[in-house]
C-alpha cells in the first residue's frame, strides 16, 4: 500500500477506474446528446483527480471524508461546465476547480460567478500552458500574454478566476512591522480617497525611480512574487524586497 494513498470511508480508492482522454471525449459527446449515464461515468472515471487534490490536505484536517464529498462537487461542476471544443484536457480544467471548491468550503466562502470572456481567456491560457509545458518548463504569464495578444494582467486575472476567493483580511504585505491587509486597500466610500489623496499619491509616485515603479506594478498590480521579479531582473530576492520596502516607505513619507 502506498504511503501517499488517501483513505476515504466506504470508497475503495485502489479500484477506481481511470478514463482515457479518448473515452472522456466520447462520454462528453454522449452527455451532450442526452445520454443519462454518460455524466455518471465521467464522474466515476475522474474521482482520481479528487484524490490527487486531497493529498495536499492530508494532515491539515482530521477527516478527509467531507473534503472528498466537496471535491466531488467541484468535479461535477467542472464536468457540467467543461467544453471539449477548447481542446483542453478535463484534468487541466478540473483540478483548480476541485481545489478551489475545497478551499471555499474550508474558508466558508461563496462561489463567484465568472464572466464568459474571462472564462474563455482562462481556457486559452490553460491550453497554452499544457502545450508548452511538454518540454518540462512551464511558460510564464508574460509569454502567454504575448501569444494571446493580451496584457499580463489579463492572464493573471483569468487564472485567478479559477482559484478560491481571498479573504478581505488576507495579509498582502509585511515589512516586519505593520501588516497591510487587502481590506486596507479597499475604500469604504468614494470620499475616503478624494482628490487631495489622489494628487498626493500621484506626486509621490513621480518621485520614485522607474525601477521602483516597475517593481511595485509587478508586485501589486500584476501579482508577481518577489522571486519571479528577481529572476526577470537578474538580481536577488533580497534586493527586490529592499527596493520594494524603500519605495513604499518613500510613498508614505511623501503622502503625509
Amino acid at each position: 500500500m502506498s504511503r501517499h494513498k488517501v483513505e476515504i470511508t466506504g470508497v475503495n480508492t485502489a479500484n477506481i477506474k481511470v478514463l482515457s482522454n479518448e473515452e472522456m471525449i466520447e462520454l462528453f459527446k454522449k452527455m451532450k446528446e442526452g445520454d443519462p449515464f454518460a455524466r455518471d461515468d465521467l464522474i466515476k472515471g475522474n474521482l482520481k483527480l479528487v484524490l490527487s487534490i486531497l493529498k495536499k490536505f492530508t494532515g491539515k484536517v482530521d477527516n478527509l471524508d467531507d473534503l472528498f464529498q466537496v471535491g466531488c462537487l467541484g468535479l461535477v461542476k467542472a464536468i457540467d461546465n467543461f467544453d471539449i471544443s477548447y481542446d483542453v484536457r478535463l484534468s487541466t480544467y478540473a483540478c483548480p476547480m476541485i481545489e478551489g471548491e475545497i478551499k471555499r468550503y474550508l474558508r466558508d466562502n461563496n462561489t463567484l460567478r465568472i464572466s464568459r470572456s474571462i472564462k474563455d481567456l482562462a481556457y486559452k491560457t490553460l491550453k497554452i500552458k499544457e502545450e508548452l509545458s511538454e518540454n518540462g518548463k512551464e511558460p510564464s504569464n508574460k509569454e502567454i500574454a504575448k501569444i494571446l495578444n493580451v496584457t499580463e494582467y489579463d492572464i493573471t486575472m483569468a487564472l485567478d478566476s479559477l482559484r478560491e476567493p481571498v479573504s478581505m483580511y488576507e495579509p498582502i504585505y509585511n515589512d516586519g512591522g505593520d501588516t497591510i491587509y487587502l481590506y486596507d486597500q479597499i475604500a469604504a466610500k468614494e470620499d475616503e480617497y478624494g482628490l487631495d489623496n489622489k494628487l498626493a499619491l500621484d506626486k509621490a509616485m513621480r518621485n520614485l525611480k522607474e525601477r521602483e515603479i516597475n517593481i511595485l506594478k509587478d508586485r501589486f498590480i500584476i501579482g508577481k512574487t518577489q522571486m519571479e521579479i528577481a529572476e526577470e531582473l537578474g538580481i536577488s530576492q533580497a534586493q527586490i524586497s529592499r527596493i520594494e520596502k524603500n519605495a513604499i516607505n518613500n510613498i508614505k513619507k511623501n503622502i503625509k
